[in-house]
């Protein structure tokens, strides 16, 4: 006989169909190049051949952003999926990507790294990879979760992404992001920093 499953289990099994992987972890740092170097060293991560320098992020006030992004040692530059098989055809994904951003003074930025981790900065939010954006903001607002940065997804070609405001439960931010294929857009990166410029902690 099939197994069974009660509502509960059914809940839980529709809730990860959706959340598909941890996409990246996303760190604000005072110093993004000693804090790559630092993954690049003992993790052996490696920046993108065409992004090196990573890119610039200017807001409207003035201010701007410098952003690098690490992929894992295991990304080849021609991958295409994250999905990897071992030596006895099992399929694991490969670690997760890194981003690192610093900012100049009076930028969001720096103005969130300056009050936390004694104005050095650290995580700021972990990205799961989800088959719908649209869909993860519905089941958490019928949960009654409404602390979502934004209101609507923020959308560029091949890309959505919300963030939720920081949670006292766990002390960061929580991304969903919905993809059509890898890597950043730099527009959708600015209007998510700007969507955490309100925020408490």
């Amino acid at each position: 006989m099939g197994r069974r499953f009660d509502s509960c289990h059914l809940h839980h099994l529709f809730f990860w169909i959706y959340i598909l992987r941890i996409d990246h972890v996303a760190y604000r740092v005072k110093d993004r190049e000693k804090t790559a170097q630092f993954f690049i060293d003992f993790f052996g991560y490696k920046k993108p051949k065409d992004l090196q320098e990573g890119f610039d992020i200017q807001f409207e006030d003035g201010t701007w952003a410098k952003c690098l992004v690490l992929e894992p040692p295991e990304k080849s530059d021609n991958s295409a999926s994250w999905a990897m098989f071992d030596a006895f055809g099992l399929e694991y994904h490969m670690p997760v990507e890194i981003f690192v951003s610093s900012g100049c003074e009076g930028s969001i930025v720096s103005d969130w790294v300056k009050s936390h981790n004694g104005g050095n900065g650290g995580i700021h939010h972990i990205a799961y990879q989800v088959d719908s954006v649209e869909r993860v903001v519905s089941e958490w607002k019928g949960k009654g979760f409404i602390e979502f940065a934004s209101e609507a997804p923020i959308r560029c070609p091949g890309l959505v992404q919300i963030f939720t405001k920081p949670l006292e439960v766990s002390g960061i931010i929580y991304e969903f992001i919905e993809r059509e294929s890898q890597g950043f857009c730099a527009d959708s990166v600015r209007n998510l920093m700007n969507s955490t410029k309100n925020n408490k902690f």
